[in-house]
């Protein structure tokens, strides 16, 4: 019988995105998700040595600079990892003005040898367990979430925050795809599938279903942005 994932969150302080660890088994393989700024990669490092982890992949929900600083220092002691993206924002990774951080003054790139394609409805597996990419983009236009049926888990990238949704107000953002996508493809899992989001607080489908002021059923037919 396979075990729940076990999840690690590490937030770092400039915008409080949250990068991701997923394994199973101390010594199992594990997923590194969306390593950000610092300190976020070399904590995750840290964990890696601590349970004695095997880095499978690096996936990225997305591929804004927070959401991707910390490749380099992931890859600089595991070279050679593939990281899956969306084909859909492939370029953002050596591209400041479409990974949105020269629009903070800032230079940040991620030069990847080995990269994947990660299209909707793709499925990926991690000792032992089953994960299927969702089509989440509309914050950015290759989002993905990742989606665990038999563990309840999803981790939703930039697209569902506890009470709120990924900000729509960037060029290559497309607000009714966000909406349309958030109420299609993920309010439409079970009530207590967990959800891990890019920033802020986990929190779960049902809460969100029920309450979530911009995709909730309350808010069935309404434009707040």
């Amino acid at each position: 019988m396979t075990s729940q994932p076990q999840i690690a969150i590490f937030v770092e302080p400039s915008f409080g995105e949250n990068a991701h660890v997923v394994w199973l088994a101390d010594g199992g393989p594990c997923w590194v998700v969306d390593p950000g700024l610092p300190p976020s990669a070399a904590q995750v490092l840290r964990l890696v040595e601590e349970h004695q982890l095997a880095v499978q992949a690096i996936v990225l929900t997305h591929a804004h600079a927070d959401h991707i600083a910390g490749i380099p220092e992931i890859l600089e002691d595991h070279p050679e990892l593939p990281v899956l993206l969306a084909d859909e924002e492939s370029a953002f990774l050596t591209d400041p003005t479409k990974n949105l951080s020269a629009a903070f003054g800032a230079s940040i790139t991620a030069d990847v040898a080995v990269r994947r394609d990660l299209p909707p409805g793709h499925m990926l597996t991690l000792d032992g367990t089953t994960w299927k990419a969702l089509d989440s983009s509309g914050h950015s236009p290759g989002g993905r979430s990742l989606y665990c049926q038999d563990a309840g888990i999803l981790i939703a990238g930039d697209a569902l925050f506890a009470g709120s949704i990924g900000r729509t107000d960037f060029p290559h953002s497309d607000h009714d795809r966000l909406i349309r996508n958030i109420r299609e493809q993920l309010l439409v899992l079970p009530d207590d599938t967990l959800v891990y989001p890019g920033h802020g607080p986990a929190t779960t489908i049902g809460v969100e279903r029920r309450t979530n002021p911009f995709v909730g059923i309350d808010a069935e037919g309404q434009r707040f942005w």
